[in-house]
């Protein structure tokens, strides 16, 4: 394994980007993987979409639902199945951190050794940091992860964001947002520096283009405020500021800005006109205190109220836009804040990951408006996690 690692590591210096999976493909090889196919989840992470290569055999597109495939990305855990007779298949995760990026199909000649196996997840996941390394040069995986055109605003959305989910053995935070070919102002960001998680949940007034730029500006002020070292009240008024000085009166946006210290679990936010933050614990939902909310961001004349409660481990907090709760079925029935914790909780129960919970949850909203949402939705799910919960939820 050592010699095919170094080989790939001396060949991503000077790889481009449409060789990449032509280049695993030879390495794996000497491995002793006959076929080695590197798949990507498309931006609505409903499908597995097939890189291409010289010398990668063609391979059709996959669901994430009922596929070996799928599987993989849904648990985060290699798959083995039987490809033909005298022939063996691994499905192994590509991950970014706890980011799944898609799945490797590895076909073999015969069900690997546990040292192989080692050494396959090894190279997949040096694999995977190069498809993240070359994203940012090229847009060979963005146009392959794309099944249909995205709008502008959605274009512009997506760039914006910061990676769908981060994990630390304390924490996991993770996104998700639709419609996600046509997502306009509903937007989100995050940090983590040192013992402090940060997290905005925005949604600007009104839909399309003219909504993505004023969250654009609103995620530029915030990371400008936060990485001023300014306290939240600040930070609000750092963006209200922004927007009421590039927009006129009837265009704001609401949001959550919150703070968690990741030692204590003390957790402060904003609340700008937006849908209160819910706490799932174990399977049932805490309503954190009450706090009124203040005006929306553009439209506050003095620094918003600063909101506490204080987390117990294992704790998921929810952040959304009014997109998730009030999107409405064909019949007229809101999605809710009930059934938004009931989903969550049964998730919780079957040992669901916070990102495949998020994946599954989208799927779920758009289910329940049949497949026509009325507004964008937006979530971030922020899971508290010390000691044995944060292993299991690595693991998983």
């Amino acid at each position: 394994m050592t010699d095919s690692l170094s080989s790939l590591l001396r060949a991503s210096h000077l790889l481009a980007p449409d060789d990449l999976a032509a280049t695993a493909a030879a390495e794996a090889r000497r491995m002793g993987v006959r076929d080695t196919v590197l798949y990507l989840a498309d931006y609505e992470q409903a499908t597995l979409l097939p890189l291409p290569g010289a010398g990668v055999p063609e391979r059709q597109e996959l669901p994430i639902e009922g596929t070996m495939a799928g599987r993989a990305f849904r648990r985060v855990e290699m798959v083995n199945s039987t490809a033909t007779q005298g022939s063996h298949r691994l499905w192994v995760p590509l991950l970014d951190g706890v980011e799944r990026l898609g799945v490797a199909e590895l076909e073999l000649p015969a069900p690997p050794s546990p040292d192989l196996e080692h050494d396959l997840r090894v190279f997949v996941t040096l694999v995977a940091e190069l498809i993240v390394v070359n994203d940012a040069y090229s847009d060979v995986f963005s146009r392959l992860r794309r099944r249909k055109t995205l709008s502008l605003a959605a274009e512009m959305q997506w760039e914006l964001l910061p990676p769908l989910s981060f994990g630390t053995e304390r924490l996991v935070i993770t996104g998700g947002l639709e419609p996600a070919y046509d997502i306009g102002g509903d937007s989100f960001d995050y940090a983590v520096n040192g013992s402090t998680a940060d997290l905005l949940v925005i949604d600007a007034v009104g839909h399309g283009l003219p909504a993505t730029v004023l969250a654009s500006v609103a995620v530029g002020a915030y990371r400008h405020a936060r990485r001023n070292a300014l306290d939240l009240p600040d930070i609000a008024a750092e963006i209200n500021t922004a927007i009421a000085g590039q927009f006129t009166g009837s265009q704001f946006a609401t949001a959550v800005l919150a703070r968690l210290d990741i030692d204590t679990g003390r957790l402060r936010w904003v609340n700008a006109g937006h849908p209160a933050p819910l706490i799932v614990r174990g399977t049932s939902l805490v309503q954190p205190p009450h706090c009124p909310p203040s005006r929306p961001l553009g439209l506050q004349e003095t620094k918003p109220t600063c909101c506490e409660t204080r987390l117990e481990p294992g704790d998921r907090v929810l952040l959304y836009t009014d997109g998730v709760i009030e999107a409405r079925s064909p019949d007229g029935e809101f999605f809710g804040e009930q059934r938004l914790a009931d989903f969550i909780s049964a998730a919780v129960a079957a040992g669901d990951s916070a990102p495949e919970t998020v994946r599954r949850l989208m799927r779920h909203i758009l289910t329940h408006q049949a497949d026509q949402l009325q507004d964008d939705a937006s979530i971030v799910v922020l899971e508290w996690l010390t000691g044995d919960e944060a292993q299991l939820q690595l693991e998983r």
